[in-house]
């Protein structure tokens, strides 16, 4: 335990502690949640948890992990920290901690994607901490977010006449949804993920990844799997994150028949259903892109998740706080040549 100023910091060692303070903030998602940092402890990285309290109240929090890589060992902070931005001598505190930490594991850079939306104002406060816009991304920048406040009725009012049209199909079609957290839904989560990667060209996520990180919000009751099947046969699925004040559609599969049959619209509205359950106010479909980004991969999906009617959220990007300059140039350059490999 140690002194910073007025304020005393410690590592944080109880997921209800945590949790209960994380949550508290409307601005909050999973990414700083107790669970995803035991997801990767499961994987074998190194996690950090700092808790920061003046007298008994905690006032910020940040989660880090530890990331090695070739060119250089890293910190990543998603979504973090959580604290009160217009308390300046607070932020500047956690920072000059998050400094301390990343130099304990001899870190190249910090990499931080704080949940500030972004404006003027945000870009200021990264440049007034000595942070520089990374060349990569961290975390989602650019969200298609609802606003679960609106009743079920309401939303469907704002979607596209297209969605609603799906909607009206799906209905028509026999479709079976189901809800569940068994070993068996994250096997077969992981076995179609894999059949739709090859589909849609990209690289999937491995069985060992996706299962760590099911199994870890499973632990604290955060995950369900929607599936949607017609004959016994799988024709889509979501992987959705309930925690705090965000439902989050955090990954989602499908089959040549899904599309076929309009399943998935079926699976958000269900998930929604749970959101409001659980006292949700926002549902989070994640990345999307420019509506003029025509030729990029993510367009397709986009355009699918506006056809909700979603409000655009953009994030503050993310920043790097540089620890070693000259080791840092070697990330700047190989980042830069996989932007453009990427396309991203």
């Amino acid at each position: 335990m140690t002194e910073v100023k007025a304020l005393r910091v410690e590592d944080a060692s109880s997921r209800e502690v945590w949790d209960k303070f994380i949550k508290s903030h409307e601005e909050s998602n999973f990414l700083q949640s107790w669970d995803f940092y035991e997801f990767h402890v499961a994987r074998g990285k190194q996690v950090v948890r700092r808790l920061f309290f003046r007298d008994k109240t905690i006032v910020g929090a940040y989660a880090g992990v530890v990331e090695t890589a070739k060119r250089g060992t890293y910190m990543a902070i998603a979504g973090g920290p959580i604290v009160d931005w217009a308390d300046k001598k607070l932020v500047k505190a956690i920072f000059d901690d998050i400094r301390t930490e990343g130099l304990k594991y001899d870190c190249v850079f910090i990499r931080v994607r704080p949940q500030l939306e972004l404006s003027d104002k945000s870009l200021k406060l990264m440049a007034d901490l000595g942070l520089k816009k990374a060349p990569m991304y961290l975390s989602v920048e650019f969200a298609g977010v609802l606003d679960l406040k609106k009743s079920e009725e309401e939303i469907l009012a704002g979607a596209s006449q297209g969605f609603r049209r799906k909607l009206r199909k799906a209905a028509k079609n026999d479709i079976e949804i189901t809800a569940e957290t068994s070993d068996a839904a994250i096997k077969e989560f992981c076995r179609l993920e894999k059949l739709h990667a090859k589909r849609q060209e990209y690289v999937a996520f491995s069985s060992d990844f996706l299962t760590k990180q099911f199994e870890a919000f499973r632990e604290g009751k955060e995950v369900i799997i929607y599936t949607a099947k017609k004959d016994g046969e799988t024709l889509a699925q979501n992987f959705m994150i309930f925690y705090g004040p965000e439902a989050s559609y955090h990954y989602g599969v499908s089959s040549q028949l899904g599309t076929k049959y309009s399943a998935a619209p079926l699976l958000h509205m269900e998930a929604m259903k749970e959101a409001r359950k659980r006292g949700c106010i926002r549902y989070n479909l994640w990345g999307i892109v420019e509506p003029e980004e025509k030729s990029h991969r993510f367009y397709g999906v986009s355009e699918f998740k506006r056809s909700f009617g979603c409000e655009e959220l953009r994030y503050t990007p993310a920043h790097d706080m540089i620890l070693k300059s000259f080791a840092y140039q070697k990330t700047k350059i190989v980042e830069n040549v996989r932007k453009k490999i990427r396309h991203v």
